[in-house]
């Protein structure tokens, strides 16, 4: 098969001037490429439209939604040092726990619109449109519109894909970075070009910047590729690979270098190292941690599900598998079909570059020990969606072999089964839908195995309830998952599962809005609700005994205890209140926004709290600088207790908010105890005090003490 797209002429200047180049442009975008049948382009324009409604519908409902983020995108719209480093502050104590390029779009929105809830996750919404849009543009490269339009929609209608595109942690520029990458990949190896391999090489290398080492897993996937397939000799074909490897250090390492290069004393702490390192923090907690759970400061090994079938466990199964058995094996029968094509075939390299994204990003998200979470796998939505794309149309030229009818039977009654069985797993959650998914696909596998005997009205017919059976799913799962509020660190899409979490579960970092219920802490994420009594909590912010453990499968637990340590705001006596914790920012109360806010004016930071989710809460309803002590986990060691207190004695910080998390256990070591040391000098040497439930340290008051 060979690409129908045609290069357009260059537009050239009429009689009347440039009066009609608006014109032709809009009937350019309306028609599309001349190749293509009419209905193309309107129908990808009604998809990018309904898929922009989907991941727009009701953004508000989700607030903050990931505090943590939301607060820095504060921070670097109030900061352009902040904007620069990824600070959680805009008074630059410590950064988020990953580079910041995930934040910059979020940012410059806040800096036009203001801090907002929509100028935060419209940018997401925004990115997973163009997503949509460049898959349905890859895939069409080598195979007919519609296929592209199928990969499209099965990417839009993913439920993970609907989360992530609806909310702001750094996965949705990352999976944008990524596609656009493939659709280079796929430029390139067309005539071994060198621009487009560059081009490829710097989007994976952006992607860094927003997610690090993840992005990684598709270099050597897209090199091997590349090496094998490109009609270039061997030569030719291992120098651009050398320059494309330079492309990917150069556009990866920029800011990296730039960050080394500025003395400490003058840049924020990168927060999530033990060292102020961003190499530490890319090959430690972010990077080889997440993959044997062997990290300092992080949770440790939590994950018990690890394993070849995890991506179809309870856990992860509705957020990502719908069409992933028809993946495998329109992957496994694509390359059958093209087994004899040539060594430089583009439809087969393209399945290459798919299937090998999706086969290696998801053995290893199989097989990680350290911390992972549902929301990752949206990665591998681009893969699946092209895979099913390419894959169709490469077997419906086929259709009247047998052994093409028997691969599109096959991959339509698989999904129709699975997804049977996926809604199985939320009993009485449209209890209809499960049995009527599966009677259709397997109608329609039924009619597909004899599809040569099939014209007309009736072939359309079969082809609209394969697609409806395949489809309608994964797109229950996605409106549901647009129509419900995700807040939290920790969220998941679709309705509540038996052996899962339910809507944005994730204990309290997992809400998924007022009234509907969540579900348990200890999924594999490592957490524990608290159950009353218990052995005292080591590792949180309070002295010794403050605290209290629930346990989860590792014998470890989440703590929740008094002032100044507990898991909250640290109402005095051992309660909860104020703002969250680990997994959430929470909402302090009227009395104690208005206490950090009066004066904040005359200190660097109006407070400073334990755990990065519980400083962003304040600030976020302050408006004001709160100084994260200890990042994330609490186990950074920013500020060490001697720099706090040198802030002290210079008056830059007005309070401490007693409670806070410190969580961190690791493989290697539990990470800095400064935060705990922290806690203890605050209670020892100021006076508590009770503000709307939430205990305030006073720093400005008895200064004399400090030190």
């Amino acid at each position: 098969m060979t690409s129908t797209i045609q290069a357009s002429p260059p537009a050239h200047r009429t009689p009347g001037g440039w009066g009609g180049r608006p014109r032709r442009l809009l009937r350019r975008l309306w028609r599309g490429p001349a190749a293509d049948p009419a209905w193309a382009r309107p129908a990808l324009l009604v998809l990018l439209a309904a898929t922009a409604v989907l991941y727009l519908w009701g953004l508000g409902a989700s607030g903050w939604a990931n505090a943590f983020y939301s607060a820095a995108v504060q921070a670097g719209a109030t900061s352009w040092k902040a904007f620069f480093f990824g600070s959680s502050d805009a008074a630059n104590a410590i950064t988020v726990d990953k580079t910041p390029a995930a934040l910059w779009p979020m940012e410059i929105a806040a800096r036009i619109f203001g801090v907002n809830s929509w100028s935060i996750l419209v940018p997401q919404a925004l990115m997973g449109v163009a997503t949509v849009a460049t898959v349905y543009a890859a895939v069409r490269r080598r195979f007919p519109a519609w296929a592209g339009l199928l990969a499209g929609a099965a990417l839009a209608l993913t439920p993970v894909a609907a989360l992530m595109f609806r909310f702001n942690n750094p996965d949705a520029l990352l999976v944008l970075l990524l596609t656009a990458g493939a659709y280079a990949m796929i430029r390139a190896q067309e005539n071994a070009s060198t621009r487009w391999l560059l081009a490829a090489a710097a989007c994976v290398g952006t992607g860094f910047l927003a997610k690090m080492l993840q992005a990684f897993l598709v270099v050597p996937v897209f090199a091997l590729v590349y090496l094998v397939t490109a009609p270039a000799p061997v030569r030719r074909r291992l120098w651009q690979l050398v320059l494309a490897g330079a492309a990917l250090i150069a556009s990866a390492g920029w800011w990296v270098l730039a960050v080394a290069l500025v003395p400490t004393s003058f840049r924020p702490y990168i927060g999530g190292s033990q060292h102020d390192s961003v190499l530490e923090l890319a090959l430690g907690y972010n990077g080889i941690g997440r993959l044997n759970g062997d990290e300092t400061g992080g949770l440790g090994n939590l994950n018990q599900d690890a394993g070849i079938g995890r991506m179809f466990g309870a856990a992860i199964g509705g957020q990502i598998s719908w069409l992933l058995p028809a993946a495998l094996v329109l992957l496994a029968a694509g390359l059958w079909v093209t087994r004899r094509a040539p060594r430089t075939d583009p439809a087969r390299a393209a399945l290459l570059v798919w299937g090998g994204w999706l086969l290696l990003t998801g053995a290893v998200f199989s097989e990680m020990q350290g911390i992972f979470h549902e929301y990752y796998t949206v990665a591998l939505a681009p893969a699946i969606a092209a895979l099913v794309g390419a894959g169709a149309a490469l077997l419906w030229e086929r259709r009247r072999t047998t052994e093409g009818a028997a691969f599109l039977s096959v991959s339509v009654a698989v999904t129709a089964v699975w997804a049977y069985v996926l809604l199985g797993r939320s009993p009485g959650w449209h209890p209809w839908l499960g049995p009527a998914i599966v009677a259709a696909g397997l109608v329609a596998a039924a009619a597909l195995a004899g599809v040569r005997l099939l014209r007309g009205p009736l072939l359309a017919a079969v082809l609209v309830l394969a697609a409806a059976a395949s489809l309608a799913g994964p797109a229950a799962y996605a409106v549901d998952t647009a129509g419900t509020a995700h807040t939290g660190s920790i969220v998941t899409a679709g309705p509540r599962t038996s052996g899962g979490f339910g809507p944005g579960r994730g204990g309290p970092g997992g809400g998924r809005g007022p009234g509907r219920p969540g579900g348990g802490w200890n999924r594999g994420q490592g957490f524990a609700p608290p159950q009353g009594g218990g052995q005292p909590g080591p590792g949180m912010a309070g002295g010794p005994g403050r605290g209290f453990t629930g346990q989860n499968g590792n014998g470890q637990g989440a703590v929740r205890g008094g002032a100044p340590g507990g898991f909250g705001g640290g109402r005095p006596g051992g309660g909860t209140g104020g703002a969250g914790g680990l997994l959430d920012a929470g909402t302090p109360s009227a009395q104690v926004t208005a206490a950090l806010k009066a004066g904040a004016a005359s200190y660097t930071w109006a407070a400073a709290a334990v755990g990065s989710n519980t400083a962003a809460g304040y600030q976020l309803a302050t408006g004001e600088p709160v100084m994260a002590v200890g990042g994330f986990n609490g186990t950074d060691p920013s500020p060490t207790l001697a720099k706090f207190q040198r802030l002290v004695r210079q008056k830059k910080i007005h309070y401490f908010v007693g409670g806070g998390t410190m969580m961190g256990r690791g493989g290697s070591g539990s990470g800095s105890d400064d935060a705990q040391k922290i806690s203890a000098w605050v209670a020892a040497n100021f006076t508590a005090a009770s503000v709307g439930g939430t205990t305030l340290y006073d720093l400005s008051a008895g200064a004399s003490a400090a030190g």
